[in-house]
């Protein structure tokens, strides 16, 4: 695998992650309300990784043709992001409040330590699942990938899969840790509007949820 494919695909990738989601709502969201993004973020890159790991070891395909783990998949990734969003809209964090009782919401910085840390946990495991469960993820990753593999390469194709995965979840990383810091720094002195955007966020998370379902029952 050449340089330059690595390189197309990096370039590909980022301007996928750029368009607003699902993953983009939840980053705002949490950055609003926790003193840090890291757990949302590490969390989004988790479900990434294992995203990369069962299309590298060629189980993503067999998903894919599978019309019940399909169907699966979607019924319960887009049930997880109308509840999320739900419960986000209820409660929306905003900028160094307290805002654990919400999903996607961190601790204020008055909480208790072990507070904060449960509410680490919980942000991290939700991130998992806002991108682990994501059909479009899986597909996306199936079509993408393969793409940007050359067979005349010495690696073998799971491993060249791999190193496009990693890619890939290093470019989120980086694009929704900038994202979450800024969208918390210019909001932190504006509470309101910081709820205003977090209900925005959680709404998002809804319409995707409800046209993950909807394109699904239309297929």
């Amino acid at each position: 695998m050449a340089a330059s494919s690595v390189a197309a695909f990096w370039a590909v990738a980022t301007l996928l992650i750029m368009v607003p989601g699902a993953d983009w709502a939840f980053t705002i969201s949490a950055g609003l309300g926790g003193r840090s993004v890291v757990p949302a973020v590490a969390g989004l890159v988790l479900g990434y990784a294992g995203m990369t790991v069962v299309v590298a070891a060629g189980v993503g395909t067999i998903v894919a043709r599978s019309a019940v783990f399909l169907t699966a998949l979607t019924v319960a990734g887009g049930l997880y992001l109308m509840w999320h969003g739900a419960m986000t809209v209820a409660r929306p964090p905003a900028p160094d409040t307290p805002a654990g009782a919400g999903p996607g919401a961190g601790a204020g910085p008055g909480a208790r330590p072990g507070v904060r840390a449960r509410t680490r946990r919980a942000t991290l495991v939700r991130g998992i699942g806002v991108s682990g469960l994501n059909p479009k993820g899986l597909l996306l990753f199936l079509a993408l990938l393969p793409e940007f593999t050359d067979p005349r390469w010495s690696w073998p194709l799971p491993a060249q899969l791999a190193l496009l995965g990693v890619v890939f979840v290093l470019t989120c990383a980086v694009f929704y840790l900038c994202l979450g810091s800024v969208t918390r720094r210019v909001l932190v002195s504006r509470p309101g509007a910081g709820r205003a955007l977090a209900r925005f966020s959680g709404a998002a998370m809804i319409v995707i949820g409800a046209l993950l379902l909807t394109e699904r029952v239309l297929a």
